[in-house]
């Protein structure tokens, strides 16, 4: 176990890998279904392409291990990534299998609907070979999902070597549960998630997920089973009932949501795993990395789109600084140029360059 990890500021070295599938969205204007849409939104979707945008907007570094087709969905995924800052380095082109596609809608009724096009897609091609990339450069933490268990035995083998070499190159394993029923083989999903959880640096779920993999829902009950497994940290989601994380004693301390308003959910539990795990990985407190985590969510949930509810450059520069991240050892001041240029150029010169620096 490699966890919580040794403090350091985000953006000095690659901070996060997030392994899975992203995918080209397209979605239909609200009220309206793909069948009588005249015009279709166009965007990029994915667990832990959510996932990173969060990480990289409070400044860290992050990456995304997948595979793409040689398409044009492919230029459109890998031309978002630049733009939220993820680095697409582990990112692997296969010419012989097309881009995964998702079409998202709300009917007047209120219930969404989406239809997945990723049988065969190149990302569900995945498997031990695509690990070798990670270690090129060992991440600090290492992002694991059902979602991605659920692409095939290629992907789940992935996952499982992924879990079982991360401990010899000093890398955490984060492990988000994600199930989706109805996608994938759920048995062999759960299988999965059950070989990995005593190599389980940090794991978050739902308590909507947490009876097929812990046996229990009740907070106190999950977090004794996820001990039992040998799991070293957990979050428990509960919606709009908000999250519990481990308290000084390791029993769950329940923190209330911070959503005022839900404009559209998706992309919210991604968005709360990459403000905890950030904050984590400075050395935060379980309590202000949940505090967070739970305030990017809620600025997800509150707007329209996976990721354009996140902070910009200039909201994210105080996010950080009143989070109370620093909460025990001394950090050095990070090194990410790029990042701070970025800041400079996006906000007024009362707010510090170095999103690190205190006030």
């Amino acid at each position: 176990m490699s966890w919580p990890p040794e403090p350091r500021s985000l953006g000095e070295r690659l901070d996060v890998v997030g392994v899975g599938e992203v995918m080209l969205l397209l979605q239909a204007t609200p009220p309206r279904t793909v069948a009588d849409a005249e015009t279709m939104l166009v965007d990029v979707a994915g667990a832990e392409y959510n996932l990173c945008a969060a990480v990289a907007r409070l400044g860290g570094r992050a990456a995304l291990l997948t595979r793409l087709g040689a398409d044009s969905p492919a230029d459109r995924i890998r031309r978002a990534m630049a733009d939220l800052h993820i680095d697409d380095a582990l990112v692997a082109t296969d010419p012989g299998r097309p881009t995964g596609l998702l079409l998202r809608e709300v009917p007047p009724d209120g219930a969404r609907r989406v239809t997945y096009y990723r049988s065969g897609s190149a990302a569900s091609a995945m498997t031990t070979t695509d690990a070798a990339r990670v270690w090129d450069e060992p991440p600090r933490a290492v992002v694991l999902s059902g979602l991605t268990a659920a692409l095939g035995a290629g992907p789940r083998d992935l996952v499982t070597a992924l879990a079982a070499r991360a401990a010899d190159h000093g890398t955490s394993v984060v492990v988000d549960v994600n199930l989706r029923p109805g996608f994938g083989d759920l048995d062999a999903v759960v299988a999965t998630l059950g070989e990995i959880l005593p190599r389980t640096d940090l794991l978050v779920l739902g308590d909507d997920e947490s009876e097929p993999v812990l046996g229990a829902t009740e907070p106190a009950a999950v977090f004794a089973a996820a001990r039992d497994r040998g799991v070293g940290e957990v979050v428990l989601k509960g919606g709009e009932r908000g999250c519990w994380y481990p308290g000084p004693e390791g029993a769950p301390v329940h923190l209330a949501s911070r959503a005022t308003r839900v404009v559209d959910p998706v992309g919210g539990g991604d968005a709360f795993l990459g403000g905890y795990l950030a904050a984590r990985l400075t050395g935060a407190s379980p309590r202000a990395a949940a505090e967070l985590g739970s305030d990017l969510a809620a600025g997800v949930i509150g707007a329209f789109g996976d990721t354009q509810g996140l902070p910009d450059a200039r909201d994210a520069v105080r996010w950080v600084r009143g989070a109370d991240l620093l909460t025990s050892t001394p950090i050095p001041r990070r090194k990410a140029e790029s990042w701070r240029a970025d800041i400079a150029a996006a906000v007024d010169d009362d707010v510090p360059t170095d999103p690190w620096e205190r006030a």
